[in-house]
């Protein structure tokens, strides 16, 4: 049996141990090592999953974790936060008729014996005086920057933030990913000879014309922008959900739960935002979207997961304005919506129904509605696609020598760890053969 709910409650670490050495070699034997196997496919990294898992089952861990590294250098990560259900095991030939193979407990397993064993991913190339610049340390700017490591290259990688690691260090609820592990694979990817260097962001304490002066290529790995604002009276007093997710991993004494508290949003960040208000709350935590569940943009699997812990939904409700006594919430002004034709993007609009204003009680309000596109395109003066750095086939921009990866172009398909860790591992190979041709300007150490 899982944990009840109140054994839940105070506690965010990860939620679900680590599998046993014994429990791995039953499930590895599980695997039936398809020829041409279709949870290779569904991965986007492509990890040679039976490959990996025959070596667990043969009790070779240090090759396994090898396996792993030679497709995705943020293994670690990626068995923690992948919706495997909708990739490497929705695709698994048992899942059919039987349970599917538990690949991204599997490969947790391998990684967690690579970090204990410290075993890191091996360095192919001897430096050939290339250097390279990567602008932000999250999991695609880390991916890019160890892959051209691995090629030789010099890479020096520059992030405004105190600590490398992105939405895996500050943005990713605990339970799904303790921050120690984002942190452990960046400094794997320093020792492949990288170089981070902290407290500097383009545009602010960097200039594009340097980089472009120093380097022979640029990679921008600059995510996301802010929460967008909701435009609603009283919104001062609405909490930034990326600002409670990173609380509650670099300061969860200093957390403060209401006993009402919703949340705004129903993506992944709202739901690890209505989570946390769970788990170390002792109230009651509803979740407001403005359309129905069948639009809603978090996994199938974290609905449920939401459901589970006890997390209301309030679906069909439009937010007008925060009701405040001072500057503290005490309700949310809400209108019912009914859905009609699809807007841009795609999903039935929203059209409100006209009298149904009612409020609905609280002490917090949160908000989680996703992120602003990237201001960087504007400030270098980038090509565009739906707001995100617009790049080509080879993930190069509208500038040349100026590549772009991860969350900041992804406009369209869903944005995710495992896509930012490809896209890196794309870059890179496409500047190493470019650099290989002489067609990038070479850049001596």
């Amino acid at each position: 049996m899982g944990p009840s709910s109140n054994e839940k409650r105070g506690t965010l670490v990860e939620q679900l141990p680590p599998l046993t050495d014994n429990a791995a070699a039953v499930e590895s034997d599980r695997c039936l090592f398809c020829y041409d196997a279709p949870c290779t496919h569904a991965c986007p990294t492509h990890i040679d999953i039976p490959g990996f898992i025959k070596k667990i089952s043969s009790g070779n861990l240090r090759g396994s974790a090898q396996v792993i590294y030679a497709s995705n250098l943020l293994g670690a990560t990626c068995a923690r936060v992948c919706p495997v259900q909708e990739l490497c095991e929705g695709a698994c030939v048992l899942g059919a008729e039987h349970k599917p193979i538990a690949i991204g407990r599997l490969q947790r397993y391998a990684m967690d014996y690579a970090r204990e064993h410290k075993i890191t991913a091996f360095r192919n190339g001897k430096s050939g005086g290339r250097r390279i610049a990567v602008v932000g340390a999250g999991p695609a700017g880390l991916s890019c920057a160890g892959e051209l490591a691995r090629q030789g290259h010099a890479v020096t990688v520059f992030e405004k933030r105190a600590l490398p690691g992105g939405l895996s260090t500050y943005g990713i609820i605990g339970l799904r990913e303790p921050m120690e592990i984002a942190l452990y694979e960046a400094r794997m990817i320093q020792d492949l000879g990288v170089e981070i260097v902290y407290e500097r962001e383009l545009g602010v304490n960097i200039d594009i014309n340097d980089l472009q002066r120093d380097f022979g290529a640029i990679v921008l790995s600059v995510g996301l922008g802010a929460t967008p604002s909701l435009g609603i009276e009283g919104e001062r007093a609405i909490i930034d959900g990326l600002e409670l997710i990173e609380a509650s991993k670099t300061a969860p004494e200093q957390l403060k739960i209401g006993r009402n508290v919703l949340v705004i949003g129903a993506g992944n960040t709202a739901i690890d935002c209505a989570t946390i208000a769970r788990r170390l709350g002792t109230g009651r935590v509803t979740m407001v979207y403005r359309r129905s569940e069948h639009e809603m943009t978090c996994y199938e699997h974290e609905y449920r997961f939401a459901l589970e812990e006890g997390i209301e939904f309030r679906f069909l409700t439009q937010p007008l304005r925060v009701l405040l006594d001072g500057d503290r919430p005490i309700g949310l002004e809400c209108l019912r919506v009914e859905l009609s034709a699809p807007d841009q993007s795609g999903r039935p609009a929203p059209v409100a129904v006209a009298g149904s204003e009612y409020v609905m009680e609280a002490d917090q309000i949160i908000k989680a509605v996703g992120q602003q596109k990237p201001r960087l395109a504007e400030l270098l003066g980038l090509g565009v696609s739906k707001g995100f750095i617009a790049v080509n086939s080879e993930l190069e921009t509208s500038l040349a020598g100026v590549y772009a990866i991860g969350d900041c172009i992804r406009a369209k398909g869903a944005a995710s760890t495992v896509m930012a860790v490809q896209d890196g591992k794309l870059a890179a190979a496409a500047i190493s053969g470019k650099l290989k041709a002489g067609s990038l300007r070479t850049e001596t150490v």
